[in-house]
């Protein structure tokens, strides 16, 4: 399988795991010229932008480290623009949604919004 749709598959899985978690989906891969958001989702009032993040193991560190510095300026740019045109007003949190091999590890609030 390729790395785009191993990657569409791993966000796919995501986004079920977390619409059984009660989040509703509000975009799927938004993208600006700063970067792109796999998944906004909404959850009792707060918007949610979600990085989808794939790893086969964690031999290498697993998939939660994989967010580099870089990577989170870019969220947060992405974030950014997103809320000045939708959400100027909603809470946001910013969360990371490891998968490694058959485990899935939600981790909330990972990047400071």
């Amino acid at each position: 399988m390729n790395k785009a749709r191993i990657g569409k598959d791993a966000e796919t899985r995501a986004l079920l795991y977390l619409q059984k978690q009660g989040l509703r989906l509000i975009s799927r891969n938004y993208l600006t010229r700063h970067g792109e958001i796999d998944l906004i989702m909404e959850d009792s009032g707060t918007l949610i932008f979600v990085e989808v993040r794939y790893r086969r193991n964690k031999m290498f560190g697993g998939a939660g480290v994989s967010v580099t510095s870089e990577k989170q300026r870019k969220l947060l740019a992405t974030a950014e623009h997103y809320i000045q045109r939708h959400a100027p007003n909603q809470a946001v949190r910013i969360d990371v949604l490891a998968i490694e091999g058959d485990e899935l590890h939600w981790i909330k609030n990972a990047i400071e919004a």
